[in-house]
């Protein structure tokens, strides 16, 4: 089995294993956690897209070699190394909901005041325009909330709905790379 293979199953077995956590989770009991669950699947959907956007195969390679050995991303340039914002602008391009949903479940990542949604509505602190721009995107893609001022408990029930989306976006993304394409293609 090659790296591409490997890194490809590394990828849909995270997904797997998130699906079934989210579906095991339900909406109710543990939506930190969902939130949770959602922005590490972004982590790889983002990370395949930033493979994907890649003209150079050399380097394409090195990517998914280092994933599959576990080591971190170098940029092209060999200074530095590759950053989760990097990944995220360049996703934040093809999907407008990329860095909203991201920067919202870092919160989650984190020990954070969203942690103590039950008493305090968490939803309710973070900046007015990326609380509107969550709202905008559930609209868009999943229907809901109907009220301008959603609070935590008015989004919980689109998580289910959110994590579909990215899951799907990123099995996508994936065929594209077992193809040999790159995201020009995919984008065309």
């Amino acid at each position: 089995m090659n790296d591409l293979e490997i890194f490809c199953r590394q990828v849909r077995e995270r997904s797997a294993e998130h699906r079934r956590a989210v579906e095991a989770l339900g909406c109710a009991d543990a939506p930190s956690q969902l939130v949770s669950i959602l922005r590490q699947e972004l982590d790889s959907m983002v990370r395949v897209i930033y493979v994907l956007a890649q003209p150079d195969n050399d380097y394409r390679q090195q990517l998914i070699t280092a994933s599959v050995n576990g080591h971190r991303w170098k940029r092209s340039t060999g200074k530095g190394h590759v950053t989760d914002r990097e990944m995220i602008e360049l996703a934040q391009h093809l999907h407008g909901w990329t860095a909203s949903v991201y920067k919202f479940g870092c919160a989650f990542i984190h020990l954070s005041n969203l942690h103590d949604h039950k008493v305090r509505d968490g939803f309710l602190a973070i900046d007015a325009s990326e609380r509107e721009d969550i709202i905008r995107h559930l609209r868009y893609y999943h229907g809901g909330p109907s009220t301008e001022a959603a609070a935590f408990a008015d989004i919980i029930p689109f998580f289910p709905r959110v994590f579909e989306k990215i899951a799907d976006n990123l099995e996508c993304y994936v065929e594209t790379l077992e193809a040999g394409q790159g995201l020009d293609e995919y984008v065309a």
